[in-house]
């Protein structure tokens, strides 16, 4: 079980590191829990993909616009409507009781158990009425498992509207047309901008995930299926990449910032889901600055690209 409950943790934002980031990080798990620097997914998977060089997309302009004309937003925080503002996650280890997980779209969802803590984190909060996300590292196996739309039930399964099992040392795709607890068929996890990462090693070594309002009926790998019936051209398909340009000036954006904004540079953002537009997802803790986070209002959308 865990060490601190998801209440005690957002009272004293408790956490532990180690430096030897090729074991499992030691330590309470919590939510919010720091890996140390060890990275999801192979070096050379999508995620971990260095496009900063990639030839722009010919439709970029257009599938810009489509996205709307607005300023980036973050998605996450510290705290918002009286729940942790972001995607949660609770990171596990070997011995973490398994417990049985029914789902809407079982067609398409990896089948259980998956071993979620009875307190895990739900996006929202456990009164929640949106994607109610649950996110689940082992850190243990290297597996990663998320639900959509979860909710726990008196006998201590869970029940969800889809789930996804990932193995993060393996580059293997869901199957083609298969959703997960995203639309595009991705994993959540890698695409969350985490303060361990940002404050604590201050570098983002992998693409983030950021929502559009309206989205084609289509996909590009390693995106795996659409969520619209829309086939318009003009709009973006699920899995579209797009780029911070290299010419966007960040010498006026705090350090924290600026670590995400590099990112941007040279890993980019994949469109996930339908949403508001140039909201970029993140984890929710305590100890985010939000003065620095409403900077990114500063970004216009035309400062980005896609990619190719």
């Amino acid at each position: 079980m865990l060490g601190l409950t998801a209440a005690a943790f957002w009272a004293c934002s408790s956490s532990s590191s180690v430096t030897d980031t090729t074991r499992d990080p030691v330590g309470d798990d919590v939510p919010g829990g720091s890996l140390d620097g060890r990275r999801p997914f192979p070096a050379d998977n999508p995620w971990n993909t260095d496009i900063s060089q990639a030839p722009v997309d010919p439709n970029s302009a257009t599938l810009i616009a489509a996205c709307g004309t607005r300023n980036l937003h973050q998605d996450f925080g510290t705290t918002y409507a009286g729940a942790p503002n972001g995607i949660p996650y609770v990171l596990v280890r070997e011995g973490q009781p398994r417990v049985a997980v029914t789902f809407d779209y079982d067609d398409e969802s990896d089948p259980g158990p998956y071993p979620i803590p009875p307190d895990a984190p739900i996006e929202g909060g456990a009164n929640a009425t949106g994607d109610r996300h649950v996110l689940v590292v082992d850190v243990s196996a290297w597996k990663l498992y998320e639900l959509f739309d979860a909710h726990r039930q008196r006998d201590g399964s869970w029940r969800a509207g889809s789930g996804a099992i990932f193995d993060l040392s393996s580059n293997a795709l869901r199957p083609a047309g298969w959703t997960s607890a995203d639309a595009a068929g991705l994993p959540i996890f890698p695409g969350l901008v985490r303060y361990d990462e940002v404050v604590e090693r201050k570098s983002i070594e992998h693409a983030l995930r950021f929502t559009c309002p309206r989205t084609r009926k289509a996909y590009v790998s390693p995106a795996r299926h659409y969520a619209s019936s829309d086939t318009s051209s003009a709009l973006p398909p699920m899995g579209m990449r797009v780029r911070l340009k290299a010419s966007f000036d960040t010498t006026g954006f705090a350090p924290n910032v600026r670590v995400v904004l590099r990112a941007m540079m040279k890993y980019g953002m994949f469109l996930a889901d339908n949403g508001s537009a140039w909201y970029f997802s993140g984890a929710p803790d305590p100890r985010w600055n939000e003065d620095e986070l409403a900077t990114f209002s500063r970004v216009p959308s035309s400062a980005f690209e896609v990619v190719r």
